[in-house]
């Protein structure tokens, strides 16, 4: 077998001429990721739930480095608003041949008084569109011999949150889908992945974290003894839907300061 050693890292990591969908991409973890893959070069397409000053600012920063880029909304709580999703794109440019499932929702409850229309939901948005998603991008993905699939999981996967049965269960059933689709499609060029933030500094644990007693519980438990930042999920993503990574895929790649290590 003949191989070249001019590995060329740079240009392997070059994402020029592609297109990749972030869902959840107005703010935290999947605004980095939008971030990163425009800096490399693709095409982003950001999306929230309903038009907004953060999805706004987003995209702003995102054309600085990718200029073609535009947003596209709708709630990923409806099981209609993948395929709306689809169509919005569509009358933009082709459909997207990376798309990085980041869209979640969680709940605090006690697993004993979880309602069914919170559980729903949560599987609905952590799950099924990650699902239907990737079922309405996946035709132009084979057609093209080449396509990145990549999921935004949860530490919760290894550590499930006590009061968030649902979500770590959602998360967990994500992974698993990214297993299963992986071996399925890796022959098509087609790679599938995961990557699992462990606690990271977002919006979306301000108000937990802003508790003294609860943060040190918190760090106490990893071992960096700090939080993550967004953009160190970036990296990861950007590394899964380029060529550098073509020989990874049913992997989940766990960002989390050691924190699901057993003491």
């Amino acid at each position: 077998m003949e191989y070249s050693d001019d590995i060329q890292l740079k240009k392997r990591f070059d994402l020029t001429g592609h297109r990749a969908f972030v869902t959840g991409s107005a703010r935290g973890i999947g605004r980095a990721i939008a971030l990163g893959l425009a800096e490399y070069g693709a095409r982003v397409i950001l999306h929230g739930v309903a038009e907004s000053q953060k999805l706004g600012s987003a995209l702003e920063s995102v054309r600085k480095l990718s200029p073609d880029s535009f947003s596209v909304t709708g709630d990923l709580g409806d099981p209609k608003v993948p395929a709306k999703i689809a169509e919005q794109i569509s009358a933009k440019c082709e459909l997207p041949d990376i798309f990085v499932a980041n869209a979640s929702v969680q709940f605090r409850t006690p697993w004993n008084e979880i309602p069914l229309e919170e559980a729903l939901l949560q599987m609905q948005v952590n799950f099924h569109s990650t699902l239907m998603l990737a079922q309405l991008f996946y035709p132009v993905m084979k057609a093209q011999k080449w396509g990145r699939i990549v999921a935004v999981g949860s530490v919760q996967e290894f550590r499930p949150h006590p009061q968030m049965a649902v979500y770590a269960a959602s998360k967990s059933a994500q992974e698993n889908l990214v297993r299963n689709i992986g071996r399925q499609i890796a022959c098509e060029g087609i790679t599938v992945n995961n990557i699992c933030p462990g606690v990271f500094a977002t919006d979306r644990n301000d108000a937990a974290l802003s508790d003294p007693v609860y943060a040190k519980q918190v760090t106490d438990c990893i071992p960096t003894h700090t939080y993550a930042e967004p953009a160190d999920a970036a990296g990861a993503a950007v590394l899964l839907c380029s060529e550098a990574g073509r020989y990874i895929t049913g992997a989940n790649i766990v960002i989390d300061g050691g924190l699901r290590l057993p003491g």
